[in-house]
């Protein structure tokens, strides 16, 4: 590509990433956090594009005025010509015959390049659901707090700040009280019911599971990735996960309803 082509390629990156940060776009790729780091990065990428055509513009016109000039002297001529070899050097290498008097054209196909970004304009990516979920091991770690619980009824609660108390404290810091949680489903292959959030470091490359098994008063139809927000009480149960052997924790449903897919289908709270 020529300089004037990668300007436009740098323009719709730049674009393309504005248009995801502006957007709830973003959420499915990145945590919410990095959205300011998202919109510089975009004002940067199409700045840098504006700056590369005004500069091959600006070049091309003095090239126009030194040729104007050739006439002066054989020593401007010179000059000249050493300037426009510089300034034009990997021009002529694209253009350069093939010995037959034949100039090499740029391949097209370098055109194919542009076709992910407006994939990434036009097609929101699904987040990631029960599949992901079903073959990477519970991320659950032993919290380093447990934070005080409003006196709330029924306690809205994350999946990862429930498994964690749940798991690791207990349920010493829920005791009795009904809470209320929201994630999607997975069901194992023996058939157990899991709710499920995608915690976040980073990005949606690094997410990995947090789950809650479910017992109790449970839907007798289940789909997979379905969303659902149960209220329930502590339960003593556990299991171990089976990819990766960590203990994931049960929650004693007394009703569960469906609700649509969060804003935010992702959970950041385990490292907030």
């Amino acid at each position: 590509m020529n300089r004037q082509a990668q300007a436009a390629v740098m323009f719709l990156v730049g674009a393309a990433v504005l248009h995801a940060g502006l957007t709830d776009l973003y959420l499915r790729y990145v945590k919410a956090g990095l959205r300011p780091l998202l919109l510089a990065a975009g004002v940067v990428l199409i700045l840098a594009a504006l700056a590369t055509v005004w500069y091959d513009r600006r070049s091309a016109q003095g090239t126009d005025g030194h040729a104007h000039g050739r006439g002066a002297g054989l020593q401007a001529e010179e000059t000249q010509e050493t300037q426009e070899t510089q300034e034009t050097q990997e021009a002529e290498e694209a253009e350069k015959g093939d010995g037959h008097g034949h100039a090499h054209r740029e391949p097209r196909v370098s055109w194919l390049m542009v076709l992910p970004l407006f994939a990434l304009i036009l097609v929101a990516p699904p987040a990631l659901g029960s599949y992901s979920a079903l073959h990477t091991g519970t991320a659950l770690q032993a919290p380093l707090a447990y934070p005080r619980l409003p006196a709330t009824d029924p306690l809205p609660l994350s999946v990862v700040d429930y498994a964690g108390r749940a798991a690791y404290g207990h349920g010493r810091t829920l005791g009795h009280r009904r809470v209320e949680v929201t994630g999607f489903v997975a069901l194992g292959h023996d058939g157990t019911p899991y709710l499920v959030r995608m915690a976040l470091n980073c990005c949606a490359a690094d997410a990995q599971p947090v789950k809650i098994g479910l017992t109790g008063h449970i839907p007798p139809v289940l789909q997979p990735d379905a969303w659902l927000r149960v209220t329930g009480t502590y339960s003593g149960k556990r299991t171990k996960d089976p990819v990766n052997g960590v203990v994931i924790p049960f929650l004693d449903v007394t009703e569960a309803r469906p609700v649509p897919v969060p804003h935010d289908p992702y959970d950041e709270s385990w490292n907030n």
